[in-house]
């Protein structure tokens, strides 16, 4: 993130940077002179030229200021398997953070409910349990994350990647999170919370009949279930998901941060809030650190 012009007025000029002051400075380089009180009765002056005694800072050393005040947006991923509560806690970690929420899911139902030709095959993937191709999902993810706004303020990639070789693919495109994410749930709880799961088409809002009821009948009678939120279906899902989750978590083991997902949302998120944290605090140190030497030098 680039930093303002503005930050310059908090650096200190030394001796010899010290910037002319416009009422004394002349043109053609003419010689200021200020009396001298223990010689004033001799009528003696001491000169001083300006010119001469005044540089402004040196570019390259400005230019290194700017680079060493920049910081690096803050990137999350989050994985779990179908509704393991991603889509809450992806709510409450972008309303705390600011960061850009996307959903690869998300993504492609825009494509399915479009009609487009990646939504028709990435439809038939999906009826099925089976991931849709990387061909039709990555360059999709990877124009998303491109934006100004992600750019800008950091991203959180939801349910994405899925599988190792989605998660190579964007490895290959220098895409990497600070920390992954993993939230797990029991088998059980995770069938009764698809079974439950409702969508509002209006507001796009997640209910659950058991959960997370409506507000009111109004909302209640526009409720629609997705496609893919049934019992037969979900298991396929996991079946599929527990098969690539490993390959995943092996190439993030590293950032990993895993997080129990059966208890409320309260503590689940209280817990992913320590996660997030500290990968902040540790920014800020590393920033920190550049900034310095980036204005010793």
């Amino acid at each position: 993130m680039a930093a303002s012009l503005s930050y310059f007025s908090g650096v200190s000029l030394s001796a010899t940077e010290k910037p002319s002051i416009p009422s004394l400075s002349t043109s053609h380089n003419r010689r200021v002179c200020f009396s001298n009180s223990s010689r004033s009765k001799h009528k003696h002056h001491d000169c001083v030229s300006l010119s001469s005694r005044w540089k402004p800072p040196c570019t390259a050393r400005a230019i290194k200021i700017v680079a060493a005040a920049q910081k690096e947006p803050l990137k999350v991923m989050i994985a779990g398997a179908p509704a393991s509560g991603k889509g809450t806690q992806c709510e409450i970690i972008k309303n705390k953070f600011g960061l850009v929420h996307i959903s690869a899911g998300d993504l492609l139902r825009a494509e399915i409910a479009t009609g487009s030709e990646n939504g028709k095959k990435a439809k038939e993937f999906m009826e099925k349990g089976m991931l849709v191709p990387n061909e039709i999902v990555v360059m999709m993810v990877k124009e998303r994350l491109m934006k100004p706004d992600v750019e800008q303020n950091g991203w959180l990639l939801d349910g994405y990647p899925r599988s190792l070789s989605q998660a190579m693919a964007l490895e290959n495109l220098g895409i990497r999170p600070d920390i992954f994410i993993l939230l797990e749930v029991s088998d059980e709880l995770l069938v009764e919370r698809v079974v439950g799961r409702r969508l509002d088409p209006v507001t796009g809002k997640i209910y659950h009949l058991k959960y997370s009821p409506p507000e009111n009948e109004e909302i209640a009678s526009r409720l629609t279930q997705r496609f893919d939120d049934t019992e037969e279906k979900v298991k396929l899902r996991l079946k599929t998901h527990y098969q690539n989750v490993e390959s995943v978590i092996s190439l993030y083991e590293s950032v990993m941060f895993k997080v129990n997902g059966d208890v409320s949302k309260e503590e689940v998120f209280s817990e992913i809030d320590k996660g997030i944290s500290a990968i902040l605090e540790n920014k800020r140190t590393v920033d920190s650190a550049s900034m310095a030497a980036g204005v010793a030098q």
